[in-house]
């Protein structure tokens, strides 16, 4: 432990935390990448980042899920602390734990329209960064 510690107080100092090829950092980030490598799972995190806070009942009427289903998603993201829940009564109520889910599925989303051929709303001039409707473009071709 005091190696792992002293490496990690290397990493700090040299502002490369845990991006080495060798840290023990990539097994935590593979788990992260295989938590959010499921369709229903990125939704419920689109679905949370838009809205806040959500119901189960709502969150499955959103991703199209039943409640069951989304039940044990979000238990994988709740165990990943990805989501907290909430009780009232006898309904539990989710959100985001903080952005980074959201930022990755955000940062996949666009890797995929750059690779898709599209233009991403933020490389386009005339389209507001803010808006929540992307309208994305086939560059040199037809819809």
């Amino acid at each position: 432990m005091a190696t792992l510690c002293n490496y990690l107080r290397m990493d700090a100092d040299k502002k490369i935390c845990g991006q080495h090829p060798d840290s023990q950092y990539v097994e935590l980030a593979v788990e992260v990448f295989s938590m959010l490598a499921d369709a229903t799972r990125v939704r419920i995190i689109l679905a949370l980042r838009n809205s806040g806070e959500l119901s189960v009942n709502h969150l499955a009427e959103i991703v199209d899920k039943t409640p069951a289903a989304v039940s044990q998603h979000l238990a994988k993201l709740r165990l990943a602390r990805m989501v907290i829940a909430r009780q009232e009564g006898t309904k539990a109520f989710y959100r985001l734990a903080d952005e980074h889910a959201s930022q990755l599925v955000t940062d996949a989303i666009l890797q995929a329209e750059h690779s898709l051929g599209g233009i991403p709303r933020h490389h386009h001039p005339n389209l507001d960064r803010g808006s929540q409707h992307h309208q994305a473009t086939k560059v040199g071709g037809s819809n």
